[in-house]
This record gives C-alpha cells, structure tokens and sequence, in this order.
C-alpha cells in the first residue's frame, strides 16, 4: 500500500466549503442595501401617511407636536364628501380615457413599426422624445399651444376655418378635461408602443404565414394572431399605464390646477389641496392612502388573470 504525498509549498487545489449558513448570510448582505433604502424611502412614508391619516393634525397639531388619535373619524368625514367623490370620479374618468387613447395608438405605431422600411429606427427614437422629455417641459408646451391668445391650436384651426377667434380651451370644462387626457396620452404613448412592440417582436413569423394561407386577411391576423398572443403584454401595458396616470399630479396641475371650477380635479390635486391650501393634513392623508384602493384592486386582478393564463 502506497501513499502519496503533496510535494511541499503547494496549496490543495479544492477550495474549503464554507459552512452552508455563512454563505447564506453572506448572499443576504448584498440585498440589506436595497432593502434599507426602499424602506426609507417607501415603506417609512408609506406607514407615517396611514398612521397620520387616523389623526387630528391640523397646522396648530404641527406647530405643538400633538396629533389626537381620531381612528376612524376621518375616513368616515372624507367618505361623506361630495368633492372627494366627484375627485375620485373625474380621477377615473380621466385615467381611463387616458389609458385608452395611449393604447390605442401605442399599438397601433407598434403593428407599424413591427415592419421593416428605411428610417424606421430613427422614427422610433424620435416618437421617445414624448416620453423622455421631462413633464414640466411637456406640461408647459401643452399649455401655450392649447393657449386662446396665441395658441399654436388655435392659430392652425383658424388656418383652416374651423375656430373663428380665440378660443380658450382650458378655460372650459369640457375642452380643459380632455386636453389634459391628450396631453397625458401623448406623454404615455411611446412607452406603451414599446412594451407592445417587444411583444410582437416575440410572435412566430410562420403563424402569420399559416393565417394567410388559410385566407386571412390583415384584420383577422390581427385579432385571431397578434391579440390573443398579446393578451399578457397587453395586461402588463395596461395596469402600469393606468397605476402611473391614476397618481399623475404634475401634467393636471401644471396645465389646470384642477379647473376651471372642478372640472380636472383629480384626486391628487384635491389630496395636494386639502393638505398644502387648506392646511387639513389628516384629510389630505386619508385621500392619499384611499387613492391605493383602485391599484391595489387592480394590481390582484392582473395577478390573478396571469395566474389563469399560466394554468390554462
């Protein structure tokens, strides 16, 4: 029987296992950053605005540093208010109006960029500028062009003969609604053509192939093909667009300020105005954590249709 000796000054060449629990925790110390940091800057805010919104806190609450535990009372006073259902109402008339035209034509630049032509690529930079661009910048372009004095609409209309002097479109209720729904599908459109285009991007060539074949049209391809593969993409497209315009604040305010009257008071400038005009901080809190009812419904039926999809 012979043994066999490692000459000496060299090293084992398999590495020592470190014990299974230290390199579990060594795998959870990367994350702690993260996790500090989403606290810090979600959950902490998060639970101060629930926790304030069962309180009394007006501006002498805030100067003395006493906040009356109220419970519930506030929650029932906001629900007994007529501005806060017509704000809830115009919030989702808006948002789903919104959603609807971005949508709409997301897909529709998304089926047209899904074909190949010269400048294609350089057109589709060009559409992201919509989104990239910053919402004051966007917001205040809106506003001069949709201006009556001097308005680039207005100028183009009258070009054409259809407005006959100035007309003051953010001036009036209807006109102002759905100039701020314009303004907020223009912004949105290019993200939900993006989203829509990978999607499309992943569909079989040969599937729209065997559709014609069989006599398909470009109208049944596109129902029968390209929307029901779609049907995840189109889900996903559609709760981040509605989450992200049902607590869009800056668009409105800068073109309306929820005016004229009430006509675009959505429920974040109706919690911004409860809270920094009138000073009812507990109010303007209980609007905000109210305004998570609608995402997080939608947020668990999205889930629940994925769910669906994936056992079907």
């Amino acid at each position: 029987m012979t043994t066999t000796v490692a000459p000496p000054g060299t090293a084992s060449t398999t590495p020592a296992r470190a014990p299974r629990r230290a390199r579990r925790w060594g795998d959870h110390l990367f994350v702690v950053p993260a996790v500090l940091f989403v606290a810090a800057t979600v959950l902490y805010p998060l639970i101060f605005n629930i926790d304030l919104s069962f309180r009394d806190v007006g501006v002498a609450q805030i100067v003395t540093g006493g906040a009356e535990w109220v419970g519930w009372e506030n929650y029932a006073d906001q629900l007994g208010r007529d501005s806060f259902w017509h704000a809830l109402v115009t919030s989702l008339l808006y948002t789903g109006l919104a959603v609807a035209v971005a949508f709409a034509l997301g897909m529709a630049l998304a089926v047209y960029f899904n074909q190949r032509f010269p400048g294609r690529n350089l057109m589709r930079s060009l559409l992201l500028l919509a989104w990239i661009l910053p919402t004051v910048v966007s917001a205040n372009v809106w506003r001069w062009m949709l201006d009556g004095s001097y308005g680039l609409i207005n100028t183009l209309l009258g070009a054409v003969g259809l407005v006959d002097g100035d007309v003051f479109w953010l001036a009036r209720p209807v006109p102002a609604l759905f100039a701020v729904v314009i303004a907020t599908a223009w912004s949105f459109t290019p993200f939900i053509m993006i989203l829509l285009l990978a999607g499309l991007q992943g569909i079989p060539d040969t599937l729209y192939e065997a559709a014609t074949i069989d006599g398909a049209g470009a109208w049944r391809r596109f129902t029968n093909v390209t929307l029901p593969l779609l049907k995840p993409v189109n889900l996903t497209a559609l709760l981040l667009c509605f989450i992200s315009t049902f607590k869009t604040f800056d668009t409105v305010f800068l073109m309306t300020r929820g005016g004229p009257g009430e006509a675009t008071m959505i429920l974040p400038i109706y919690a911004y105005n409860e809270a920094f005009e009138f000073f009812r901080f507990d109010t303007g809190a209980v609007a905000t954590t109210l305004m998570l009812v609608v995402p997080l419904g939608l947020s668990v039926f999205y889930f629940r249709s994925l769910r669906r999809e994936e056992l079907s």
